[in-house]
């Protein structure tokens, strides 16, 4: 397949892997609906530096291990679904009602690039994905570690793109989203979300 063809194929496969509803996603919308876009922009950032940790790991081979190693892609798997399990009840059991309380809580801003990026990188499911899709993108005889990352590049800002359009649109709709009712709702909604996604990891088999 020529490069064009190659690039086309995965921009519009990675289309369609971005624009699928996710944790990712969730995130997003959470936390620019009661953080703000500040908030939520870091988080995007957090998301998709694990994107690059992860490209790196199938580019320099460490992403292999996972493939071929059980004790090594359930050791990451547990991590990863315990993250999210505690990041989602302390939204259920803890919503915040405003966006002062949010900013009083005294979390660091930083703190949201932190959870975008451990709960990508504490995924295997993304290191698997990325050892079983890149490959089949990369043009043989190309160099393996240029090729990866310029096809995570690509992904990577899809993402960015998409996490934009995300927060973009809670900007209209910004007065009601900072409703006490409909923060504490979102909060348990995306809480709902994590301990779901979290379960489903723990459960899930390579």
């Amino acid at each position: 397949m020529p490069f064009a063809e190659n690039l086309i194929a995965f921009t519009l496969a990675a289309s369609l892997l971005t624009l699928t509803p996710g944790i990712d996603t969730a995130l997003v919308l959470r936390t620019a609906a009661v953080e703000g876009r500040q908030q939520a922009l870091r988080a995007a950032l957090g998301i998709n530096a694990g994107c690059l940790l992860w490209g790196a790991a199938v580019a320099f081979g460490l992403g292999a291990l996972l493939a071929v190693s059980e004790f090594a892609y359930n050791l990451l798997k547990y991590c990863g679904a315990a993250y999210l399990a505690w990041l989602g009840l302390n939204m259920l059991v803890r919503p915040r009602t405003s966006l002062a309380a949010a900013q009083a809580s005294g979390t660091p801003g930083a703190n949201w690039f932190l959870r975008g990026l451990l709960g990508n990188v504490l995924n295997p499911k993304v290191g698997i994905f990325y050892v079983s899709f890149l490959p089949q993108f990369i043009p043989h005889g190309q160099p393996l570690i240029a090729w990866t990352f310029a096809l995570v590049g690509i992904h990577v800002a899809l993402s960015l793109v998409w996490a934009l359009l995300l927060i973009g649109a809670t900007r209209p709709l910004g007065h009601w989203l900072r409703r006490e009712q409909v923060i504490k709702w979102m909060d348990r909604g995306t809480g709902l979300v994590f301990v779901l996604f979290a379960a489903r990891l723990a459960l899930s088999r390579r």
